[in-house]
């Protein structure tokens, strides 16, 4: 019942909703020197965030030694965020690029990291979290 009166009140706001974005995608065939690099990895996450309008909040990242290293970077924004994880053994990575509101664009964010990261393949989801969607 809870979740009928939530779509009811959405309903009845007409045009006042939150716009969200979601794009997240897989991308294979990463060169390992770019996917071992955290400080590489870090400035493409940036560069995408400010490539789509994002305002940048915060940016953290570490890196994983060992048989099954990576590297992660989180770009908070006010948007949202940006995320990337790889995986070096594999020669994978996973993004994930989620914004509110109409002035960012993480298609743009996403041409970035495809553009600097080079996979051989990318597997590419897109979910629209606006609250009006039914």
């Amino acid at each position: 019942m809870g979740t009928v009166a939530l779509w009811r009140g959405v309903e009845e706001v007409g045009d006042d909703y939150v716009v969200g974005r979601h794009v997240y995608a897989n991308l294979y065939g990463v060169k390992e020197e770019v996917l071992s690099n955290e400080e590489l990895v870090r400035e493409i996450a940036v560069e995408a965030a400010r490539e789509a309008r994002m305002t940048i909040v915060d940016v953290r990242s570490w890196s994983f030694g060992g048989r099954k290293g990576g590297v992660s970077v989180i770009v908070l924004v006010n948007e949202s965020h940006i995320a990337i994880h790889t995986w070096v053994e594999y020669r994978y990575a996973t993004v994930d690029i989620y914004t509110c509101g109409e002035q960012s664009d993480p298609w743009r964010a996403f041409e970035v990291v495809v553009k600097r990261m080079k996979p051989l393949r990318t597997k590419v989801g897109y979910a629209d979290r606006s609250s009006n969607t039914i």
